[in-house]
């Protein structure tokens, strides 16, 4: 059995697919690179606290196989670009170029709909970005998940988020399957399914396509 490695485990995607990992058959070790401790019901599952700087030494002694990557905040809540790229494009790399080292073979990268690095709009810039830069490090598997707008219980509100989300229950109904709103759940079970299955290559998984895990 592997051993899972989960950062942005506290997060909406995160803390759904840290409780299917840990209930997977695949997973006998889950170890979930949090910022302050959590609990688990799991025995399986590994806090590490950590302020993702520096992942490689907070990962020393474990030997990861799957890297699952939910990292990402908004503008209004990072309060700058240099803020945002932080946690979107430097945390990701950072993970990425440490459990490489490590070993680890799977690589799984949550950025969004819209990412393109000629993107003019910045945060579908950031997030191409950092899908070449990890593509770039040649994992033996990378799959990079472009969620639509997520659905789900946040801990903390997001207006604009929130604003989305209704109009989206109010007219989801006409939109291309393409763009229609997902269920946090669903991208985790997603991740879960991509990574059982070991396929070598570099692969982009839209959120239509997701949505056949609901």
């Amino acid at each position: 059995m592997k051993t899972a490695v989960v950062a942005g485990a506290t997060g909406l995607i995160g803390k759904e697919l840290v409780t299917q990992l840990a209930t997977s058959n695949n997973y006998s070790d889950v170890i979930a690179l949090v910022r302050r401790p959590v609990k688990s019901e799991y025995h399986n599952v590994t806090n590490l606290v950590t302020d993702l700087g520096n992942p490689g030494t907070a990962l020393s002694g474990y030997r990861p196989d799957d890297v699952f990557c939910c990292l990402g905040t908004t503008m209004a809540k990072a309060g700058s670009k240099e803020n945002f790229y932080q946690v979107d494009f430097t945390y990701p790399v950072l993970l990425a170029q440490a459990t490489l080292a490590l070993g680890a073979k799977q690589y799984l990268l949550v950025t969004a709909l819209g990412a393109d690095r000629t993107s003019a709009i910045y945060y579908n810039r950031v997030k191409g970005e950092v899908e070449d830069a990890i593509r770039a490090m040649r994992f033996r598997t990378l799959h990079i998940l472009r969620p639509s707008l997520l659905l789900g219980p946040r801990e903390e509100k997001r207006a604009g988020e929130d604003a989305a989300k209704l109009l989206y229950r109010v007219f989801g109904f006409i939109l291309p399957e393409k763009y229609k709103a997902i269920e946090a759940s669903t991208v985790a079970r997603a991740m879960v399914e991509y990574a059982r299955h070991e396929e070598p290559g570099s692969f982009i998984h839209e959120s239509k396509e997701m949505q056949t895990f609901r």
